[in-house]
């Protein structure tokens, strides 16, 4: 075995380490025991390469991911049969057929094959270390500032240590092991994996573990996943036997593991894993182990460090994390809430980089080769609400791999659009996985909803609000036209209201009578729609282009059918009243007010509407599965009642929460961290596009639901629409600071309660307000420092 280079000796050395912080270090979970469970255990990412840290003593499991090991194989699942039927299907509808119209829809019109692929693990990684069995002294944390999880426990007198991360930089899961006596380490290294078919093995001075993805129905499983691990140590010995590593009477050791498969994109699986992974564990083992973790740390606080958060501190601060959780209400524990709003930022950026695969309903951290749901991507909602926070938590970058993934199913799409419908553009349903699948599955109920992709466009146009980036509208307008496209081929006037409106479709998951979805123009539809139209109408405007189609679009938009308002004063879920005699009045879906949030078509400025949003959210109730309390989080938040989304934020971390702080659908689902993450920015700061001649505007409201619970505090970093970076600084309730740095030079409307000011900005001057938004002190962006910002 070589000698690793500069390799420490002792803990002592333990440079950046998160017990050097205070006790009440905001940033860290900390845990005085070892994980027991999966949903205990720590998770690490480097946007690839995931893995969960249990922290055990004698027999430590990591169990790690590869973000394209998925079952399957490439796939389109057209239904040639769905074109011929869909006249019929309107047409049930029309008549009042609903039932008949879904039987219809689940016998002809389903995608074939109506399945998806399901995300896989790819691995485990085995350490035994005899006589750990009896410690003490245990200490277990996950610093969210380093994106380091720290393990440290006593056997007898030796102090023991580990330091487990997944570099960016390197490619590669990195394992430190210390102790602070020479010749103390001794432990076995080995692979495992869940799969029952695994091929184990030696190669050179490393082990090698590959597994297969799992087929599903009559696909086969395509894609192979290559794990190699290397170990280097400093003194002691090293033996390969039987597979496994056997290290005796070692000073410090490092452990490096690699892993890639055979995906290259969605039609193409002939890749080289083994090549790939000896090329990276090669380069990672040339460097010390110090420079492996700067690096890593430097890269992870790139993107984190932008965003700061204080809400106060208590006693309960010092608490294990897991027992802050269970005791947890927003007034005693304040710092609970800050925690859980940049884990949410650290989730984000460990388990979507540029160039990665985007998160999944797990995010990256899967343990079954048959995960809850797949671990897919449901666009419904619990995708999109995976990057909720991702430009106003100034994580644009992490937003990269959905535009991917959009841009895929664009061109997959087209072929579901044309053989199913007849009809121009793409579409996809409420449902993607690996292989960009667009077809509508699991059955007529959940699935046959064309409105997904217009709702993942969105989030195109949210990037441009952001940056005013041009060159990525350019790039982004044809795939949100193609969207446009489709649904000016396949909205159909109503019979009886003469409006434009989708058929056959449904309010996501939501029965309007006994076990039916099938319906006529949802309003959650409707809504999604009109903005799809809006934002093509205006970057069309902007980027000179297609006026043709611009007056298309303004005539059918014009022609959509209107939000409504029911005998109860609700916002109606569908054209007819039925909301009050629906089977489950306190449905988990909220789909009818996405007009609230995340889109902007209900305000103050509408206050019939607003009212109607405020009784339908009431009638919902506060119950319901991690990511619907999220959801209403960032409602209640936009009707401007920060005491209520508190109050559902305290819900969800006190009462859907693991003690790793997952998000408990239950089981596990990562929509719920990233929703409230930008439930928690939504209480703080909200912000609109202005659009006046063809310019970018913003405005900003500054705390606009600020819950009694949170008197004191700030947050610094955030974006807003229009290009602005925002610090909020609030004392005894009230706004003491704002500051507000014009990235791109627009105009914006600023404002504070009943205040209101409109200004023209300089691109690179930040402008200091206070709590009556008189300015205070206008300065160059270069004089406050060199907070890492990203105006792109």
């Amino acid at each position: 075995m070589t000698n690793f280079k500069n390799l420490c000796l002792v803990l002592t050395v333990f440079f950046l380490s998160p017990f050097c912080s205070a006790a009440s270090d905001s940033l860290i979970l900390r845990y005085d025991k070892p994980a027991a469970e999966w949903v205990e255990a720590l998770p690490i990412g480097n946007g690839r390469l995931g893995a969960m840290v249990f922290g055990k003593t004698a027999d430590e499991t990591i169990q790690f991911n590869e973000d394209t090991f998925w079952g399957g194989s490439p796939y389109n699942p057209v239904n040639p049969q769905a074109q011929a039927a869909l006249p019929q299907a309107r047409q049930l509808v029309f008549e009042g057929k609903n039932e008949q119209a879904q039987k219809l829809i689940d016998e002809k019109m389903m995608a074939v094959p109506s399945y998806q692929a399901k995300y896989q693990p790819a691995g485990l990684l085995k350490l035994a270390f005899p006589g750990h069995e009896n410690f003490t002294n245990y200490r277990r944390q996950l610093n969210l500032n380093t994106a380091v999880v720290t393990i440290e426990y006593k056997v007898d007198d030796v102090k023991f240590g580990r330091r487990i991360f997944s570099s960016p930089i390197d490619n590669c899961i990195v394992i430190e092991l210390t102790a602070d006596e020479p010749n103390s380490i001794n432990f076995i290294a080995s692979f495992d994996a869940v799969q029952e078919v695994k091929d184990l093995k030696t190669e050179d001075d490393c082990i090698s573990l590959q597994v297969y993805g799992a087929g599903h129905h009559k696909a086969v499983g395509d894609l192979r996943c290559y794990s190699r691990l290397k170990i280097l140590t400093n003194g002691g010995d090293v033996k390969l036997d039987d597979n496994k590593f056997i290290v005796t009477n070692a000073d410090s050791v490092v452990l490096l593991l690699a892993s890639a498969t055979t995906f290259v994109n969605y039609k193409d699986v002939t890749g080289d894993p083994a090549a790939i992974v000896k090329k990276q564990l090669t380069a990672a083992a040339e460097k010390p182990f110090d420079q492996i973790l700067t690096d890593h740390i430097k890269a992870h606080q790139r993107l984190f460090s932008r965003v700061s958060i204080d809400l106060g501190s208590t006693p309960d601060s010092n608490l294990p994390t897991d027992k802050r959780i269970k005791a947890f209400t927003s007034a005693k524990d304040p710092d609970l809430a800050e925690l859980y709003f940049q884990f949410g930022r650290y989730l984000l950026i460990s388990c979507s980089r540029p160039g990665c695969q985007p998160a999944n309903l797990q995010g990256l951290w899967n343990d079954s080769v048959d995960p809850p749901w797949y671990s897919k991507y449901t666009v419904n909602i619990n995708t999109e609400m995976n990057y909720w926070p991702a430009e106003p938590t100034n994580l644009s970058e992490c937003h990269e791999p959905l535009f991917t993934l959009i841009k895929d199913i664009s061109h997959t799409g087209k072929k579901t659009a044309s053989v199913n419908y007849g009809a121009r553009g793409w579409v996809c349903h409420h449902n993607t996985d690996l292989w960009r699948a667009t077809g509508p599955i699991d059955s007529a109920f959940y699935g046959f909803w064309p409105t997904g992709g217009a709702w993942l466009c969105q989030h195109l146009w949210y990037h441009y609000e952001y940056t005013g980036d041009k060159k990525f509208l350019e790039s982004a307008y044809p795939v949100m036209k193609g969207a446009a496209q489709f649904f000016v081929d396949t909205l159909v006037e109503h019979p009886k209201y003469k409006w434009l409106v989708t058929c056959p479709s449904v309010s996501p998951e939501n029965a309007m009578f006994d076990t039916v979805s099938i319906c006529a123009g949802p309003t959650m539809d409707i809504q999604i729609i009109r903005d799809l139209f809006n934002n093509c109408i205006t970057a069309s405007q902007i980027l000179d282009v297609d006026p043709d189609f611009r007056k298309t679009l303004v005539e059918k938009r014009d022609r959509l059918a209107p939000m409504q308002i029911g005998k109860a004063g609700q916002l109606q879920e569908w054209l007819e009243d039925i909301d009050l005699s629906a089977p489950e009045p306190e449905h988990r879906h909220v789909s009818h007010l996405y007009g609230l949030f995340p889109s902007s078509q209900m305000s103050k400025d509408t206050p019939e509407l607003f009212a109607a949003a405020s009784k339908s959210l009431q009638l919902r109730g506060d119950g319901g599965t991690g990511w619907s309390k999220a959801w209403k989080i960032n409602l209640w938040a936009r009707l401007l009642k920060g005491d209520h989304a508190c109050k559902m934020l305290t819900s969800l971390i006190s009462t859907g929460t693991y003690p790793n702080m997952f998000d408990a659908h239950p089981p596990f689902q990562i929509d719920g961290n990233f929703g409230a993450t930008s439930g928690i920015c939504e209480m703080l700061m909200q912000s609109y596009s202005r659009f006046e001649n063809n310019k970018l505007g913003g405005e900003i409201i500054l705390l606009p639901a600020l819950p009694s619970a949170w008197p004191n505090g700030s947050i610094k970093g955030l974006r807003a629409r229009g290009g602005f970076e925002i610090d909020i600084e609030w004392k005894n309730g009230k706004l003491e600071l704002a500051r507000i740095k014009s990235l791109l030079g627009n105009p914006l409307k600023l404002s504070y309660g009943d205040k209101s000011i409109e200004v023209q900005t300089e691109k690179g001057r930040t402008y200091i307000y206070n709590d009556k938004l008189e300015l205070h002190l206008k300065v160059e962006v270069k004089k406050l420092g060199n907070r890492d910002s990203n105006p792109n």
